[in-house]
């Protein structure tokens, strides 16, 4: 009887020390929070505003989602076509309202978020969470959180403290810890006369925000930086600096998206040095091209690089992994099963390496048998042990078919 490919690559791996059940098993347990914003163009229920703060959608595909029902729709669509498992990352824009109902971000309660948690409850899957600091008429000079302007500044405080509440209750509601990150949009277009002030308000504002009581073991506070936005070209409150600093000041977890960096910055090479000093670290996997464009995620080389530094460090329990994109050039559920699945397979392309063995080679500093190594690696099975995982996990490998059908049944019909 000839032997499946599968088998034939698990005998392959098991001679360069790797056992593919276990990386297979380890895949199938590692949760991605996967991004609502994809299906919508980051529009949200809540403001009506076009998208602002720096980042922008471009394209216009049929079939946006326009309602909630819409928007989970195409979400469980999209989950029909992944393994693994999965959480669902909402922004607090896509708050759902009542008929006539019109409420504030600084007066969101959970009642405004009761849908979405049966929808987790319904699917099993928890909830992570974001407050949303752009697209918004209190969004005053693109300043929020660091506004000088108290009423600005104010609102947004109330905004993140009622964004903590709402946190704990995703995760009471469902089971699951909740990751609630900050990031705000606040810069200059040109270059300020004051760096100091707008960092101290920021300070100030975080500050506050965090008085609010909450379980730290349910909600984990994350904060997020930004090199730079479009219309925010000279300067970004929110720095790297000032946010790894805060975090450690403040003891929160610090979140690093792979498309706020200067180009020639990876985030790769950031998450061993984050994990030596926190327990846990937040990453939003992205594809920027030449600015932080996000782009559909793709099994590029800094993508897999990511994976390799979380699953070398022994750190899959230690990182929270989302993905965050939004591109309206293609098929919506497409570009969401695309992304989703080539972070899953960096992580198992990570899984698959004898990560031990290429350590201990570097140690002795033979550096010739660790390129050879690496590079033979490049061309092991790897294609048959991601199929053996989507087999188990009951999807097809052809996704393309079925979301061509849904756009033809479904999308172009909005």
């Amino acid at each position: 009887m000839k032997m499946s490919r599968y088998k034939e690559a698990k005998k392959i791996y098991e001679k360069l020390s790797v056992d593919t059940e276990k990386a297979i098993e380890s895949l199938q347990n590692t949760p991605i929070s996967i991004h609502c914003w994809q299906g919508d163009d980051v529009i949200g229920f809540d403001a009506g505003e076009s998208l602002s703060g720096g980042i922008q959608t471009t394209g216009n595909y049929i079939g946006r989602a326009k309602t909630p029902e819409q928007l989970m729709a195409d979400i469980d669509k999209a989950f029909s076509l992944l393994g693994g498992k999965k959480k669902l990352n909402l922004h607090a824009c896509y708050a759902i309202f009542e008929q006539g109902e019109k409420v504030g971000r600084d007066k969101l309660e959970p009642k405004h978020f009761e849908k979405w948690v049966d929808f987790a409850k319904q699917r099993n899957i928890g909830i992570d969470f974001n407050p949303t600091f752009f697209a918004h008429p209190m969004v005053k000079d693109n300043l929020t959180l660091s506004s000088p302007d108290e009423d600005v500044r104010s609102y947004w405080v109330n905004h993140g403290k009622a964004c903590i509440k709402i946190a704990q209750y995703f995760a009471e509601q469902t089971g699951i810890p909740c990751v609630m990150n900050i990031w705000i949009p606040d810069g200059y277009k040109d270059i300020p006369a004051d760096r100091f002030s707008p960092r101290q308000r920021f300070k100030k504002s975080l500050d506050e925000i965090l008085a609010v009581d909450y379980d730290k073991s349910k909600v984990f506070v994350t904060l997020e930086s930004k090199v730079f936005g479009i219309g925010l070209e000279s300067y970004t409150v929110g720095s790297s600096e000032f946010c790894l600093s805060y975090s450690n000041y403040k003891g929160i977890t610090p979140l690093m998206d792979n498309g706020h960096y200067h180009p020639t910055e990876l985030v790769s090479d950031k998450i061993s040095s984050l994990l030596l000093f926190n327990e846990k670290i937040a990453l939003h996997i992205t594809r920027g091209v030449r600015w932080d464009s996000d782009h559909v995620v793709l099994f590029d080389d800094e993508t897999k690089e990511i994976a390799k530094e979380i699953v070398r460090n022994n750190a899959l329990d230690r990182v929270f992994i989302a993905t965050d994109y939004f591109d309206a050039s293609i098929n919506r559920i497409s570009a969401w099963v695309t992304g989703v699945r080539n972070v899953q397979k960096a992580l198992l392309f990570a899984l698959l390496q004898p990560n031990e063995d290429l350590k201990l080679k570097q140690d002795e500093s033979d550096f010739t048998s660790l390129m050879v190594m690496q590079e033979e690696l490049k061309t092991a099975p790897f294609g048959d042990v991601w199929e053996e995982f989507l087999k188990r996990e009951k999807v097809e490998k052809d996704y393309l078919t079925t979301v061509k059908e849904y756009e033809k049944e479904v999308l172009v019909n909005r």
